[in-house]
């Protein structure tokens, strides 16, 4: 429905300005130094020796029962008991 038979013009804006951001991926070294250092330590640990020593001991014989081939006690010297 138009109102009048004028032929209408045309009105145009101002531009707008429309940005279309394109990214591209760019390679970037980024050093992060490390120091390793090595840390010694002594620390004691126990090695268990085990010394042995080996002794003959002789017991005397029991009262009235004499060995064979063993001479009377009454032949041979007291002896001393140990301390």
């Amino acid at each position: 429905m138009h109102c009048s038979p004028c032929p209408s013009s045309a009105i145009v804006d101002p531009p707008r300005v429309v940005y279309r951001d394109y990214f591209h991926p760019q390679l970037v070294q980024v050093i992060h130094p490390v120091e390793v250092v090595n840390r010694h330590h002594c620390v004691p640990v126990y090695e268990h020796c085990t010394v042995v020593s080996y002794r003959d001991e002789f017991c005397p014989s029991p009262i009235g029962v004499p060995y064979a081939g063993v001479r009377s006690t009454r032949s041979q010297p007291r002896r001393q008991p140990r301390r």
